[in-house]
């Protein structure tokens, strides 16, 4: 099964775009002028986006460098700790809410430190998949489309965040023990 797996993961992105060349060319799509004004948009978002994405990455460097994280880990621990989330975790998962590449590397640390197999890298690797980078979203994805009320987005998608990361911790803990 795992061969079979395997094949399949090896072909699968190329045979998919050899597909959509196919039906497009059957459509009579002009493929490369297509794909070649689709370039352009996309370099056109990616240079409206820069400021957006310096100042997300400007505000994580700021939470980290003045101890805020460590301030929010201390006061939040007692109160994961009762559902079985480790203070270990909870930077990462904290992090996770601002920039996924943050919270990836802060993910590496806790399994280099503690082991793939430990609960708390078990727990901290189901919370990155399970997880969003919400301020990110916000910042950049909002901000690349003009949009500056962004409603109960923030609120969604920090409730979201924080029970993805409890769930994490509750189903790692039901499935390999506590």
């Amino acid at each position: 099964m795992t061969a079979v797996l395997n094949a399949i993961s090896v072909y699968a992105i190329p045979v998919i775009v050899m597909l959509i060349a196919f039906y497009a060319i059957i459509k009579r799509v002009p493929v490369y002028s297509s794909f070649t004004e689709g370039a352009k948009e996309g370099f056109e978002t990616s240079v409206m986006i820069i400021p957006y994405l310096v100042a997300m990455l400007c505000a994580i460097g700021m939470l980290r460098a003045s101890g805020a994280m460590d301030w929010i880990v201390a006061i939040l621990d007692p109160i994961t700790s009762l559902v079985g989330l480790p203070g270990e975790v909870l930077p990462m998962g904290i992090m996770r809410s601002f920039s996924g590449g943050g919270a990836q590397g802060l993910c590496a640390d806790l399994l280099e430190t503690y082991g793939t197999q430990s609960q708390i890298g078990r727990i901290a690797s189901v919370a990155m998949g399970s997880t969003e980078t919400t301020f990110y979203v916000l910042a950049v994805y909002f901000g690349a489309v003009g949009i500056t009320n962004s409603r109960q987005s923030l609120l969604a998608g920090l409730s979201g965040d924080l029970f993805s990361l409890i769930m994490s911790a509750i189903i790692v803990n039901l499935m390999w023990g506590y």
